[in-house]
């Protein structure tokens, strides 16, 4: 009885209540007079305040241009095209898909590269934290937890010892100090259960990202619209309910996952804690539905998330470009949608890969329970990952799940086009080159929290949530710092007669940490400029500007 209860359970056709992960989410839908309150504000943000049918028209038309043109763009290719089609012989199509190349590095790409890192200047972490404290003010965002006021002298050491604590990892003794009154352990001890928390950690890095987006090299990188998630893996040695196994990250212990999204501007504008390695599309959502700044990002890219029709249906709804790195392009279903009254052409070579036809009827039958879905998200009624698994019951959708499928069937086969251009690389170059951003900072989280053989021991959720929010901030901290450095390097050495090329300067990164020094050295009395002023870049021909000893790679 048990076993087949717990199947119940997870096939979500038993709910038990009260609770927040097994109750049936559908139930917190905003319905009635509250949704009335909010539906004409919600559907005008989200651009679905037209009828249905209007809708259903615009979507029929925008996958039949892409097909037209697909088509078109194939045929004048010829040989050149990225793109080849095999039929089968039992009538299948098979989509050859040449690979994306590297780009490559000119000559003029590697020597600004290695002149603007011999510039920076060499910094320790926390006077770093100071100097962007002095531009920024993000510390002033640690608040009390009472009245939201304080009277403490020298909070701001104290918040910068306990961020150099929990971003590297290495527990409090490292940075207290019984001889300096903000560094006693009593102090930081009381600092961190009043004034780091969730919400002083997220205002404080929203001051960080407007501050990321006012850099004037920022422009060459992008717009803060296109944006990547990704997960980054913790073991948790200790006995924790919030961690969870996965023998292919943790072997035989348990752990969680950092997910956190990044935007093209290179600074981590969202995060969150969940256990595990679970399906990273479930919780993709909550991520960027719970940002701490910046602007929203239209395209969203994934490294081979898991995903679904479903998935791709309530991206859609609530105005995202769900954008994954298929593991398996040459193998993706594409669709076609017809509509009586909306006038739909052939895709000649295409017509065979064009056989698999949208369900229109579905999305229209459900059309009001699916606006009712998208309110219910965007102002956090429920949480994404719970309606996600009850429209998917493993694999065996609701009636609302299929229309929602239907609904992604028409995003998924658009992104696919556009992957899938025979001529044109510009939609997989960006979100390849993002995907690379993500991974970058992975590495520099990696090295920031060295401490402890990288591992989490916090045995609480909010424990881990404020630590690796502490890390997500620190992060960002140093991305503003170099960010500023490198602008400042381009106008020097333009300044000085040099022809940049733009195309270089858009391939530069903050990301690149030689000049930090996180390790060992905690010297927490503020050494900062005069205000206003950045610290000398240095002499990139001045001798003994190589790699240090230890850091030859």
């Amino acid at each position: 009885m048990l076993v087949q209860l717990h199947r119940a359970l997870n096939n979500r056709n038993v709910f038990a209540s009260p609770s927040h992960r097994w109750s049936d989410p559908r139930a917190r839908l905003l319905d009635g007079a509250a949704w009335d309150a909010v539906c004409e504000d919600v559907l005008a943000g989200l651009s679905l305040d037209m009828p249905v049918t209007e809708h259903l028209a615009e979507l029929v038309r925008a996958p039949d241009a892409g097909w037209k043109q697909m088509a078109e763009r194939l045929e004048s290719a010829g040989r050149d095209a990225k793109v080849s089609l095999d039929v089968l012989p039992n009538g299948r199509v098979k989509l050859n898909v040449e690979k994306l190349g590297a780009l490559g590095e000119p000559k003029s790409l590697a020597w600004l590269r290695q002149r603007v890192e011999k510039m920076l200047p060499k910094i320790d972490l926390p006077d770093l934290l100071f100097e962007v404290h002095s531009w920024t003010g993000f510390l002033d965002a640690f608040v009390h937890r009472g009245d939201g006021t304080t009277r403490m002298k020298d909070l701001t050491t104290s918040v910068v010892a306990l961020l150099v604590s929990e971003a590297c990892n290495i527990g409090m003794t490292p940075v207290t100090n019984p001889g300096h009154e903000a560094l006693t352990r009593s102090r930081l001890v009381h600092v961190d259960q009043f004034y780091l928390r969730a919400d002083t950690i997220a205002a404080a890095n929203a001051a960080l990202i407007e501050a990321q987006s006012e850099v004037p090299i920022v422009q060459f990188w992008g717009d803060g619209l296109l944006a990547s998630v990704d997960g980054l893996r913790f073991v948790v040695p200790v006995r924790t309910i919030s961690a969870a196994p996965s023998p292919k990250y943790f072997g035989f212990k348990r752990g969680i996952t950092w997910l956190n999204v990044v935007n093209d501007q290179v600074a981590g504008i969202g995060q969150m804690v969940v256990p595990g390695t679970p399906r990273d599309s479930l919780h993709i959502l909550d991520a960027l539905l719970n940002l701490d700044g910046g602007v929203k990002p239209e395209m969203v890219a994934t490294d081979n998330a898991s995903y679904s029709d479903i998935v791709f249906g309530i991206f859609k709804i609530l105005g995202y470009n769900f954008s994954p790195r298929f593991k398996d392009l040459d193998d993706q279903r594409f669709w076609r949608a017809t509509m009586p009254g909306v006038e739909t052409g052939t895709y000649g070579v295409l017509e065979p890969l064009a056989r698999n036809r949208v369900n229109l009827k579905k999305i229209e039958t459900w059309w009001p329970d699916m606006l009712r879905v998208a309110g219910s998200l965007v102002t956090n009624q429920v949480r994404a990952y719970d309606l996600l698994r009850m429209f998917g019951r493993e694999g065996h959708p609701t009636p609302l799940g299929q229309a929602f499928a239907e609904y992604g069937r028409i995003a998924e086969t658009e992104h696919l086009m556009r992957m899938v251009d025979p001529v044109d690389d510009t939609y997989r170059r960006p979100m390849n080159r993002q995907l690379t951003v993500q991974e970058s900072r992975h590495k520099l989280a990696r090295d920031v929290c060295h401490g402890k053989h990288r591992t989490i021991h916090q045995a609480y959720r909010d424990g881990m949530e404020d630590q690796l929010g502490a890390l997500g901030l620190v992060l960002n901290a140093i991305v503003l710092w170099t960010t500023k450095y490198i602008d400042a390097a381009v106008a020097q050495l333009r300044a000085e007669g040099h022809e940049l090329r733009d195309k270089d300067i858009a391939r530069l990164s903050p990301l690149k940490h030689r000049n930090l020094n996180v390790l060992g050295c905690y010297g927490l009395t503020a050494s900062i400029p005069a205000a206003g002023a950045l610290r000398p870049l240095r002499d990139p021909d001045a001798a003994g500007l190589g790699l240090d000893e230890d850091d030859e790679e």
